[in-house]
C-alpha cells in the first residue's frame, strides 16, 4: 500500500472515530417485569408499557412432560391482552416463564431423558408460536436441590444445561419459519448451592439474559434480616445481597451483559423476639405478610406506629414498630435508584421485578424509568 493512500485511510478512519461510527452506544438498559397470570385474569390496561421492555408471563406449568398452560381460558385471553399492549409499546417482548415456586416440582422429570426434553422443548415453543409471544424464561425452583416439593436429582446438573440447548434449538427452528428472533431467559437465585447444581459457564451461551433473584434472602429459619438489600450490611457473615449475587454469576463465568438485578416490588415481615430491630440476629417469633409496595408506601409509611429506617452500607431501607414488634424489609424508591445506578456502573443487562401488580400505582416503576431514561 502506497503511502498516501495510507494516509487517506488513516484519515478517514479518525473522522469516523470522531463522528461516534466506530463506538456503538450502549443501549438502554432492560426493564422486566413478572406478571403473575397464575391468579387469573390479568388487568393489562392498568400496566404501564411505556416504561418496560420485556414482560414475562407467569407462569406456565409443567405435566407429563411438557409446558401446560394451567387455565388455558385465562392464559389464552391474558396472551391477546398482552399482545395488544405492543400497540402502545411496538419494542415490548413477552415472554412465557415455565415453573415458579409452586409449579417446578416435574422439571427434573420432563428434562430427563434426550426424548423428554426434546418433547418438553417441543411443547414450549408450540405455545410460543401459538399465540405470537417472543420467548420463554425457565424458572426451575432448584435443579439438584428441594424447592417447594419438587422432584431433584443429581442428574439436574448436566441436564439443566441440555434443557436450554433444546430450547435454543427449538426456538431456532422457529425462527426459521417466522423470521422472528426469540429469546431465551432463566430466573436463578443468588445463593451459593444453585452454583453446586448447575454449570453457569456451559448455561449462559444458550441464554439471552440470567435475573438474578436478589431477593427473599431471609424466607426460612429462626432470624430475619434485609430481604433485597444491595449490599452487605456488614453485621452477618456471610451475608446475602445483590452484589453478592452478582459477583457469584460473574465467577461462573456469566459476563455482566447478560445479567439482570432483580428488585422485590413487596416487602417482608416479621415479628421480632427483642424490642431493637437493630439487635443481630434479629431472632423472630412469627412470619407476616410485608405487603406490596403501594400498600407500604400508602398504608405503612403514612402509619405513626411504624419507623423508617434506612441502612446506609446495605442500601436498603426497613421498617420497625416497636409496639409490635413487627420488622418490615422491601425495597423503595431509594433503593431502587441505587440499584439502578449499580447495574449502569456494572455494565449489566438491567433490572426486573417481582410481581408487577405488587405496585399498581407504579410508584418503583416510574423511578426505574427516571433512572434508565
Amino acid at each position: 500500500m502506497s503511502r498516501p493512500f495510507y494516509s487517506i485511510i488513516v484519515l478517514f478512519i479518525g473522522a469516523l472515530l470522531t463522528a461516534g461510527f466506530a463506538t456503538k452506544p450502549p443501549a438502554k438498559p432492560i426493564v422486566l417485569a413478572y406478571v403473575g397470570g397464575f391468579r387469573g385474569l390479568v388487568d393489562a390496561d392498568q400496566i404501564a408499557v411505556e416504561k418496560l421492555t420485556h414482560i414475562n408471563y407467569a407462569f406456565v406449568d409443567v405435566r407429563n412432560n411438557r409446558a401446560w398452560l394451567h387455565n388455558l381460558a385465562t392464559d389464552s385471553t391474558n396472551f391477546r391482552k398482552l399482545n395488544a399492549l405492543k400497540r402502545r409499546n411496538p419494542d415490548l417482548k413477552i415472554l412465557i416463564s415455565i415453573g415458579g415456586w409452586a409449579w417446578s416440582e416435574n422439571f427434573s422429570d420432563a428434562v430427563l431423558s434426550d426424548t423428554s426434553r426434546t418433547a418438553f422443548a417441543a411443547s414450549a415453543v408450540d405455545i410460543v408460536r401459538q399465540y405470537g409471544l417472543d420467548g420463554i424464561d425457565i424458572d426451575w425452583e432448584y435443579p439438584g436441590m428441594k424447592g417447594e416439593d419438587n422432584v431433584f436429582r443429581p442428574e439436574d446438573k448436566e441436564h439443566f444445561t441440555l434443557m436450554f440447548k433444546a430450547l435454543r434449538e427449538g426456538l431456532n427452528g422457529l425462527k426459521q419459519q417466522t423470521g422472528k428472533e426469540y429469546l431465551v431467559t432463566t430466573a436463578l437465585p443468588g445463593f451459593d448451592a444453585i452454583f453446586t447444581h448447575t454449570n453457569m459457564a456451559e448455561v449462559h451461551p444458550y441464554l439471552d439474559y440470567i435475573n438474578v433473584m436478589s431477593y427473599d434472602f431471609y424466607t426460612g429459619g429462626p432470624q430475619a434480616g434485609h430481604h433485597t438489600n444491595l449490599y452487605a450490611s456488614g453485621k452477618v457473615a456471610n451475608e446475602s445481597s445483590g452484589d453478592r449475587a452478582v459477583s457469584l454469576y460473574r465467577q461462573a463465568g456469566v459476563p455482566a451483559e447478560k445479567l439482570v438485578l432483580g428488585l422485590a416490588f413487596y416487602g417482608r415481615a416479621w415479628q421480632l423476639q427483642t424490642n431493637d430491630p437493630k439487635v443481630h440476629p434479629r431472632t423472630i417469633t412469627k412470619v407476616e405478610r410485608g405487603g406490596g409496595y403501594t400498600f407500604i408506601k400508602d398504608s405503612l409509611l403514612t402509619n405513626s406506629g411504624y419507623k423508617r429506617h434506612w441502612d446506609r452500607r446495605a442500601k436498603a431501607p426497613y421498617l420497625y414498630n416497636a409496639d409490635l414488634k413487627r420488622f418490615v424489609s422491601y425495597d423503595d424508591e431509594k433503593s431502587v435508584k441505587a440499584k439502578c445506578l449499580y447495574v449502569k456502573k456494572q455494565g449489566m443487562a438491567g433490572v426486573m421485578f417481582w410481581e408487577y401488580f405488587n405496585d399498581p400505582k407504579a410508584y418503583l416503576l416510574s423511578e426505574i424509568d427516571r433512572q434508565f431514561r
